[in-house]
């Protein structure tokens, strides 16, 4: 490979990067966004009697992770779920920056 090509690789490699870390940024934003939702959802439920948590829902946002992600859906789907079950004035802190 050649200095040119060598630079060329290096370039479009960073620009990947740039990408991707703009993608984790949107992907951070959406979580926490997903997550002030799903607090505002168990608080609301709470306050009206119901468990704080719907497994049937929990259920169903497993599988369609699972549909869209294959076998690596599930994982991922279990730490939504987590982040989102239970937060925290701390985990919202960090969710709201």
């Amino acid at each position: 490979m050649t200095q040119k090509e060598t630079r060329t690789m290096h370039h479009a490699i960073e620009g990947d990067r740039r990408e991707i870390d703009g993608l984790d940024a949107r992907i951070i934003e959406l979580l926490g966004q997903r997550a002030r939702v799903s607090a505002r959802i168990q608080r609301n439920r709470v306050s009206a009697g119901g468990p704080r948590t719907v497994l049937a829902r929990e259920a169903e946002v497993l599988g369609r992770y699972q549909d869209g992600l294959g076998a690596t859906g599930t994982p991922i789907a279990m730490n939504v779920l987590k982040l989102c079950r239970g937060v925290s004035p701390t985990t919202e802190q960090a969710l709201t920056r």
